[in-house]
């Protein structure tokens, strides 16, 4: 496996105790999830049905404002093992640094692939990506700046794994035109991630292929009653958002005391150019706190935001130390 974060069991390798005992915040994954509640048996034990699949993309359609065909697939992860899929091999541009999956699922396939820092390189590709916020440093960019790159390449994909919390830089609405590929991550926002859950939204004819792809059972019947109450429940939506937004202030300035400088981040994670990341990791690891470090960069250390108050208390206590 590649770097990533919610590598809890290296951390108690290294420093011990229980994962129960541990505050993960090496992912960009909500600590306080949606409350699931009860799932009958019949999403347990059945086959999932083609109508209990096609309200789970209804809901995805109506949480994420788009029209275009949906997919559900087993997270955005499983949407990206497929995207060789999407066309015949060529050259792919991916706006670097980000997420580090693209770049080996490509080449392993037999793609040519480049990694580029600013937008407009992405021009001429068959296929580009664009990670919208980024992952790890939170970069923006404005829809029309990426409706304009459109034109320009076979195909762009825009991961929106982090794009919950704002709604105003989803492409999602825009996803019927040819050669526009949404993904979303239903696990980070929602804080469920190990219910493997997120959606390719795009152009009928892409969307065919990856549906087909991914066989007739994608998710499972406990994703879909999940994700289909969890994906209609606006109220719940607006106060998370709200709330991340409060957490992430807070969070920069705990960061800010710390003499940290905030490189970026979205609504999940904050990225801090640290004198030392490792020491600053060991030393949160030593109060049994998680967070993630970057070998390309030993000055960036990545933080979630904490979940109950308790969470906050600790991690302050360690800043403090």
């Amino acid at each position: 496996m590649r770097e990533h974060g919610g590598n809890l069991d290296l951390a108690q390798q290294r420093f011990g105790g229980r994962a129960e005992d541990w505050i993960d915040l090496s992912t960009g994954i909500n600590r306080l999830p949606y409350p699931i509640g009860e799932i009958s048996a019949h999403h347990w034990q059945a086959l999932p049905s083609r109508s209990e699949i096609e309200a789970l993309h209804q809901a995805a359609q109506h949480a994420y404002g788009a029209s275009a065909p949906v997919v559900a697939m087993g997270g955005a992860q499983a949407a990206i093992q497929l995207l060789p899929r999407l066309a015949p091999r060529g050259l792919a541009r991916i706006l670097a640094p980000t997420y580090n999956e693209y770049a080996p699922v490509l080449s392993v396939a037999g793609w040519q692939v480049e990694e580029v820092r600013e937008l407009d390189a992405l021009a001429g590709a068959d296929l580009a990506i664009v990670v919208n916020p980024n992952n790890p440093d939170g970069r923006r960019h404005a829809p029309k700046d990426l409706l304009a790159l459109s034109p320009r390449v076979g195909h762009v994909v825009i991961d929106e794994s982090f794009a919950d919390a704002v709604p105003e830089f989803s492409l999602a609405s825009e996803a019927g035109r040819p050669g526009l590929l949404i993904l979303r991550s239903f696990g980070k926002f929602y804080g469920l991630a190990g219910l493997r859950l997120g959606f390719a939204i795009g152009h009928a004819a892409d969307i065919d292929k990856l549906a087909a792809a991914s066989g007739p059972w994608p998710v499972s019947g406990a994703a879909i009653a999940i994700g289909c109450r969890a994906l209609r429940d606006e109220a719940w939506a607006k106060a998370t958002s709200a709330r991340l937004l409060r957490d992430c202030a807070r969070l920069d300035a705990m960061a800010h005391a710390q003499g940290w400088r905030l490189v970026g981040g979205a609504s999940l994670f904050r990225l801090y150019e640290t004198p030392d990341a490792l020491a600053a990791q060991e030393r949160l690891a030593r109060g049994q706190i998680w967070s993630r470090v970057f070998t390309q960069n030993p000055s960036w250390l990545r933080l979630g935001l904490p979940g109950a108050e308790a969470e906050w208390t600790r991690l302050a206590e360690m800043l403090a130390r």
